[in-house]
């Protein structure tokens, strides 16, 4: 039996999930609460596996009450279901620990649904927040990448050259080989290129690198 509870401020909206939950004869509805310091107190007091929580609440917001579960020592997998279908909270929620992301208007079916799959280890997010994550994550690979290429633009023709070959992997000798000069020519060149690139070390040269994708 998953062992469910239910944290809203809403009393009709606690009670229509409560008819949806035990609906299913494969989830026990142990405890209910109107905002996130009792949902805590029910949490700890009946082992909690999923928590479907309400974002706003009275007292402590269901943001804040997330990352507190997810705190437990037992800590339940939660669900976030809001009626705001807003990108930060999406964010928010995924970042306090949340294992999904619905909207109270998601088909009851895909509800019961979410319940399971997140009792089982798995993630569920309604489509919208799935599109809003992809989105985002797109738009900040975009902005990284025109980041490092604003960095890489610091560098001279050779500099960039040994950085490239630095991100691959190889060795002041080995560069130094490739490019026919003195190690100690490619370790000035090294030492010009962290400066250039406001970096402190050769791995985080790598992967101003990797992101403008740099290539030997």
């Amino acid at each position: 039996m998953i062992r469910a509870m239910i944290v809203d401020d809403d009393a009709l909206v606690r009670l229509g999930l409560a008819d949806l939950l035990d609906s299913d004869p494969e989830i026990d509805l142990v405890a209910q609460a109107a905002e996130g310091l009792q949902a805590i107190e029910q949490a700890s007091a009946h082992h909690v596996d999923v928590a479907l929580v309400d974002v706003r609440m009275p007292r402590m917001d269901g943001i804040t009450a997330t990352a507190r579960l997810r705190a437990l020592p037992h800590p339940p997998k939660v669900i976030t279901l809001t009626t705001f279908d807003l990108d930060q909270y999406v964010y928010d929620a995924l970042g306090a620990g949340a294992d999904g992301f619905l909207l109270k208007d998601t088909d009851p079916a895909e509800i019961l649904r979410a319940v399971h799959l997140v009792a089982a280890g798995s993630a569920m997010l309604h489509p919208t927040a799935a599109r809003s994550l992809i989105d985002r994550y797109h738009a900040t690979t975009r902005r990284q990448a025109a980041q490092a290429q604003d960095r890489i633009d610091r560098l001279t023709p050779r500099e960039r050259g040994v950085l490239a070959l630095l991100a691959h992997g190889e060795t002041n000798a080995e560069i130094a080989a490739r490019l026919t000069m003195r190690e100690s020519t490619v370790k000035a060149h090294v030492s010009r290129i962290l400066t250039a690139l406001d970096v402190s070390n050769r791995v985080q040269a790598a992967l101003v690198a990797r992101d403008a994708d740099l290539t030997p």
